[in-house]
């Protein structure tokens, strides 16, 4: 008897293996054959071949290949994913930092072909490139006589030590020399640059006659950092740009998160606008910080020190591309970047959407409750500042199982649990992140 059910089982395995249908006949239904001309034929096949696969391991029926082979298919043909950033930080650098508005995100794919970067139409000769971006960047800092765009901060920088300094001194503070992320650390940056390294005063404690004591003829620029992802707190004393520009010197001020103008809910972070009226010659920032825009490097000050900057060689090799100039023409004329809605986030409003999601996915039988939650900015920016915020909390599996999801969210574990901070989540998503929780369920909820 044991060996006829054997029989049986294995007569019915070979005839589900002889039902999976051909490759060829796969490939020819229409919603794979459209997703070939879109991904590329390659992808498609190995798709087709997981789904086959999966048939004759009798994990799904036969009839279910071409269905399989469409829900196995990326979005992309690239290596990056779209995650939800549940994290409860801003500005991830770890996901890709500032996400690009709708607007931005629009201007990219017009800018995908042929463009006008450097062409006047009107005239069909030569045009300055990106000369639209940087007038928006102009536009909305009016303290700048000029703007020029490299392609990070750290970039920004390295051009202008570069183009003021190679060969000079360069007077910073101690209190300054910082580190940022991945190990690089500025005066490394600073020296690679051909510029000798002034430091002055001390770690807590910098005046503006440390700075005066130390500037002579050989002097490039003094350079002011703000120390963005830490902060030093008692015994303290800094110079003020105002104080440094009467130096005589060019005043280089690193404004990190690059806020454009003063910000009411950080008030302690510089922004471009103050830091040129006080007399800095030149502020840099990043692009893809509390702006919101594409990863590139701002520069924007007095005109004939931009002019050097952006005539010498190296600017050259730090240019970006169209699709970065516009992004960021789109994120400084557009509406409102899910950066800035997330900074002004209504903490109410927060807590009523992680209620409803939570009691939504608790009638599914999901442990899950509300509660309150900190944000932070992130990316290197106000250090010490949280946000008030709130998140679903799960127990922990649940975290690796939403990384690796088919919608990967990436929350954050808390004191054995597994907490989704709605703070930079756009409320358009949380119908997404639902789903994304109820389709783990079954791994994660054992």
């Amino acid at each position: 008897m044991e060996r006829q059910v054997a029989r049986e089982r294995t007569g019915e395995e070979t005839d589900a293996r002889r039902r999976v249908p051909r490759t060829d006949t796969v490939l020819a239904d229409p919603r794979l054959a459209e997703a070939a001309r879109l991904l590329g034929p390659g992808v498609v096949k190995t798709a087709v071949r997981q789904a086959q696969q999966q048939a004759r391991d009798g994990t799904v029926a036969p009839e279910r290949v071409r269905d399989t082979a469409l829900a196995l298919l990326p979005p992309t043909v690239g290596g990056l994913r779209s995650v939800i950033n549940a994290t409860g930080v801003l500005l991830h650098t770890n996901l890709g930092r500032a996400p690009l508005s709708p607007a931005a995100r629009r201007a990219v794919q017009e800018a995908a072909g042929a463009t006008d970067v450097e062409l006047d139409l009107p005239t069909g000769v030569r045009a300055r490139r990106g000369r639209t971006a940087l007038a928006a960047l102009c536009g909305r800092v009016p303290s700048a006589g000029a703007a020029h765009v490299v392609n990070n901060g750290a970039a920004a920088l390295v051009l202008a030590a570069t183009a003021l300094a190679a060969g000079k001194d360069i007077v910073v503070s101690r209190g300054e020399m910082v580190e940022i992320g991945d190990g690089f650390r500025l005066p490394d940056l600073l020296v690679s640059t051909g510029a000798r390294l002034r430091e002055v005063g001390t770690t807590n404690r910098t005046t503006a006659a440390d700075y005066a004591a130390a500037i002579g003829p050989d002097t490039g620029c003094v350079l002011k950092v703000h120390p963005s992802n830490f902060r030093i707190t008692g015994f303290t004393r800094t110079a003020g740009t105002g104080e440094l520009a009467a130096l005589g010197v060019p005043v280089v001020v690193d404004i990190g998160s690059e806020l454009l103008a003063p910000h009411p809910l950080l008030p302690e972070e510089p922004d471009a606008e103050s830091e040129l009226t006080a007399g800095a010659a030149l502020v840099t920032a990043s692009g893809d910080k509390l702006l919101g825009g594409p990863q590139c490097g701002l520069l924007l000050g007095a005109e004939p020190v931009v002019r050097t900057l952006s005539r010498h060689p190296l600017a050259r090799a730090l240019r970006v591309d169209k699709l970065t100039l516009a992004a960021l023409e789109a994120t400084l004329t557009g509406p409102e970047t899910p950066t800035a809605a997330a900074l002004a986030a209504d903490p109410s409003e927060l807590v009523r959407r992680a209620e409803g999601l939570a009691a939504a996915l608790g009638a599914d039988g999901i442990d899950v409750r509300a509660v309150a939650s900190a944000a932070t900015v992130g990316g290197g920016g106000a250090p010490g500042v949280t946000l008030p915020s709130a998140a679903l909390s799960l127990p922990e599996p649940y975290a690796a199982a939403l990384r690796t999801g088919r919608v990967p969210v990436v929350g954050r574990l808390e004191a054995g649990r597994c907490l989704l901070d709605l703070r930079a989540v756009p409320p358009r998503d949380d119908a997404r992140l639902a789903e994304a929780v109820r389709a783990v369920r079954p791994t994660a909820g054992r």
